[in-house]
């Protein structure tokens, strides 16, 4: 790997073995929009990224990862509120999110998100169109804000954000067929 990047894995269920045998310093985020949200899941998920140094971001519900303390919220690219910028959160608290176009750069920014996914780099499997390190490159100097590659990232192609001005990767099936050894 050409530098040391933060990985980002999301995960959709309570899964505490799968993540009680990674060795690797990650952040989780916590995403799933096709069920109401567990406290006591999400809580389960804290105590063990905790112990093993993990920090733990929720998708798409900032009062909730504020109400049970956790690192921050992830704000996807379709999330365009601007209504919680002001909420008082804690100094710690970190937003972060996604965008596919410089517009949702923007907003991103308005949002406050200390780091922006920009996706998808890679071709994935529901997302023929992609934008390739050249593109990726041109959104990511759009911004001074910190870049993480999303989408398609797999063992062939991970050498390429060596070319990119990121300094993360995130993935949900890459890591999740893989593991992180091979990052």
């Amino acid at each position: 790997m050409h530098k040391n990047l933060e990985i980002y894995y999301f995960i959709d269920k309570n899964n505490l073995k799968e993540l009680s045998v990674i060795k690797k310093k990650i952040n989780i985020i916590f995403r799933d929009y096709n069920r109401q949200l567990d406290e006591n899941e999400i809580l389960n998920i804290k105590r063990l990224c905790i112990k093993k140094g993990f920090n733990l971001y929720l998708a798409n519900n900032v009062k909730l990862a504020i109400k049970l303390k956790l690192n921050g919220a992830y704000l996807p690219a379709f999330n365009k509120k601007l209504n919680f910028r002001n909420i008082n959160c804690g100094k710690n608290f970190k937003f972060i999110g996604s965008a596919h176009d410089y517009k949702e750069i923007r907003i991103k920014e308005k949002q406050k998100c200390e780091k922006i996914f920009i996706s998808p780099i890679f071709k994935t499997e529901k997302n023929k169109k992609f934008l390739d390190t050249i593109k990726f490159n041109l959104l990511a100097n759009q911004t001074n804000k910190e870049i993480v590659s999303l989408g398609g990232i797999n063992s062939k192609n991970i050498r390429k954000i060596g070319l990119t001005k990121s300094c993360g990767i995130a993935s949900i099936s890459w890591i999740k067929k893989n593991g992180l050894n091979k990052i």
